[in-house]
């Protein structure tokens, strides 16, 4: 039995060794035995190159794998959509098919779909490997598109180094313009991809870029895992996206569904070759009950084949620096994670556990790492399981972080069910701090997961209606003045908390006043709420304006100073006066969330020095209420040893200080 560092740094993990050291060991045999006859995982994941529509030059070859197929033939604008002999696939082999056609029997932009035949049945496919799939406006029908555009794109930039702690800017192309329709990739690259910068972060990731055929998903009920969405744009399009971020120095990850399928069988893959058991589970464990899709069957080669070289695709073709894994709690539990609330550490290893998606996630991580050792993998999941962000060798999923899902919960819970007066300062020191220490983590005030309609976004949560009436400079409303206080309050605490990265949702940073409810039937198909306003944070007489203007200031402090690279330390945690005072990469972050009380001569014990204000939410800038003085030096006084800060904290107000120099000290009297 190997010594794996997973079990020797956790003691509560010993009475399950035996169980961590068999998925250890049949990760590294599914991924020798994948890789057989190649240099690495990533020299073996290229079932794209072989599967799909290629050409080759000097004609056109398509495979498929459908081993319940008894006839397939390509169909199109070339045939007027009806099977041609010349048209059809020959058996090769493994369930997998070809058909050659010569050179003019193809051209750009022509759409096309696969019809197969199975024993008692036949109907039209996309091709499971297909690029590029558009829908036509008038019947809303989805087929596959030849793109060969004859020029091959050609990347400007160079990728960014590896991003040791991420600034995240969640985004949705689609909605991305303040427009009634769906935004495009080149939209994006020209309006809003120059405010990410500005803001600082520094990756952005991407949802909803798989295509899939209802927008109202959210992406995420993928069809086609090989296509990039083509209602933004072109694949060329979301190249030219992705170069310009390299070019400003930011890096982008895919936010990739590997966790189900859509159930649609026209569009997808669903019974792609008749039965239900190709690429799913066959019967109920093949479907999902709560998100009505299909379950992958990751103990398939010929799943994991598509699914690493789905990986690999997207990093070598697009170049993106990562991938933010989708629901991975439902992939490695065969209950899916649902009504469960993971409480002992027996939930990890009782037999509920998918193991065959353990490995896959395993040897996923090690193939991306494999093909760029700078991108990095995030995993979203909520049960918390031991190893999910530790390295292959220590008996982990190699995932280089894990979202802390349950931050955006906590300040749920804390808006919603306790009073202002009785915000717990050492619990919530605790809860925002609680994590594995062999794990690195990305926290969040609040994700899209917030922003969608049925539930109310932090800001939604502190003002309600007050958004619509009274965001003007000119109104004077309490409630108003609380959200904003609270809601810069929120945001610096997640950030200086955080593990190792931190992570918001396009709009969220200034407030953006309305969830997010795609078209669809039940709202008459509006864009509405599809949508994000920035002429509300580009007008200056509405505090949206300001509440964005202290967001970029908050993130390129954390940039300048490097504070995530070290770890927070709670200084005071003060219950009765609800003070806060966190010490990180030599930084003192001070928060006073007493509704009422503001505190004058407030010491901290600190080191010999002295203090320069450098950030804080009270600030004219930020629509505070500009009752302090950031322009003055803070000193220590010392007494016996000890050295004390003395400041005066305003009510509801966060302050930052950066120790300047150990000179210039006023002694005690």
């Amino acid at each position: 039995m190997k010594n794996l560092a997973l079990v020797a740094n956790d003691p509560w993990l010993k009475p399950f060794e035996a169980t961590i050291n068999s998925r250890f060991d049949k990760a590294k045999r599914k991924g020798q035995l994948f890789s057989s006859g190649s240099k690495s995982l990533a020299d073996a994941a290229n079932a794209h190159l072989f599967f799909g529509l290629h050409f080759t030059g000097e004609s056109w070859v398509i495979r498929e794998w459908a081993p319940n197929a008894e006839s397939i033939h390509i169909i199109g604008d070339f045939s007027n959509w009806k099977p041609e002999e010349s048209y059809r696939f020959k058996a090769i082999g493994d369930g997998n098919w070809e058909c050659v056609l010569p050179k003019e029997a193809l051209e750009h932009k022509m759409l096309y779909k696969l019809l197969i035949s199975w024993e008692g049945g036949s109907h039209e496919r996309l091709p499971a490997y297909c690029r590029r799939v558009v829908q036509d406006e008038e019947t809303k029908i989805f087929s596959a598109q030849v793109w060969q555009p004859g020029k091959t794109f050609q990347w400007k930039h160079k990728q960014p180094p590896k991003v040791v702690n991420p600034l995240i800017y969640e985004a949705h192309i689609g909605m991305s313009t303040e427009e009634f329709r769906v935004g495009t990739y080149q939209e994006f690259t020209i309006k809003v991809l120059p405010r990410i910068a500005k803001l600082g972060y520094n990756m952005i990731q991407l949802m909803a870029i798989q295509e899939h055929p209802y927008y109202g998903s959210f992406g995420y009920q993928v069809s086609n895992f090989y296509a990039p969405s083509s209602r933004f744009g072109t694949p060329e399009d979301l190249k030219e996206l992705i170069d310009a971020a390299h070019g400003l120095g930011i890096s982008v990850i895919l936010d990739v569904v590997h966790s189900h399928a859509v159930k649609n069988e026209v569009e997808g893959l669903s019974k792609f070759d008749g039965t239900d058991y190709q690429y799913f589970h066959a019967g109920a464990k093949g479907d999902h009950p709560i998100w009505d899709s299909r379950c992958f069957d990751y103990g398939k080669d010929e799943v994991l084949h598509f699914l690493l070289s789905n990986c690999k695709y997207w990093l070598e073709e697009f170049q993106f620096d990562g991938f933010r894994f989708d629901g991975v709690t439902s992939m490695i539990y065969t209950h899916h994670g649902l009504g469960i609330d993971f409480t002992t550490y027996d939930m990890y290893y009782n037999g509920d556990q998918d193991e065959d998606a353990l490995v896959y996630l395993s040897l996923a991580n090690q193939l991306i790492h494999q093909i760029n050792p700078n991108a990095i993998t995030i995993a979203e999941d909520v049960s918390g399981m031991p190893g999910m962000a530790s390295p292959a060798y220590d008996g982990g999923l190699d995932f280089d972080f894990r979202m802390s899902m349950g931050v955006a919960d906590l300040w749920i819970k804390m808006i919603k069910e306790v009073k202002d007066e009785d915000w717990h300062m050492g619990d919530l020191f605790y809860q925002l701090t609680n994590k594995r220490a062999d794990e690195r983590t990305i926290s969040y005030a609040e994700s899209h997961d917030q922003a969608m309609v049925g539930d109310k976004t932090v800001i939604f949560r502190l003002m309600d209606s007050k958004m619509y009436t009274a965001m003007h400079l000119s109104d004077t409303d309490l409630q108003v003045d609380r959200g904003m206080a609270l809601h810069k309050m929120i945001r610096l605490l997640t950030l200086t908390t955080a593990g190792d990265g931190y992570l918001n949702f396009m709009g969220n940073e200034f407030g953006h006043p309305e969830w997010i409810d795609f078209p669809r039937e039940g709202n008459d198909w509006s864009f509405q709420y599809a949508r994000r306003q920035w002429s509300l944070v580009d007008d200056s007489d509405l505090r949206y304006f300001y509440l964005n203007a202290f967001d970029e200031d908050m993130i390129h402090c954390f940039k300048k100073e490097e504070v995530l690279s070290d770890t927070p330390k709670a200084l005071i945690q003060n219950i009765d006066d609800q003070v806060l005072v966190i010490e990180r990469r030599g930084l003192l972050f001070v928060f006073n969330f007493n509704p009422s009380k503001s505190f004058e001569d407030f010491g901290i014990e600190t080191s010999l020095g002295s203090y320069s204000l450098i950030l804080q939410t009270d600030a004219a800038p930020y629509a505070g209420f500009n009752r302090i003085d950031d322009t003055r030096p803070y000193h220590t006084l010392s007494h016996k040893g000890i050295h004390l800060l003395k400041i005066y904290i305003p009510s509801r107000t966060a302050l930052v200080f950066k120790k300047k120099k150990v000179t210039g000290l006023i002694p005690a009297t």
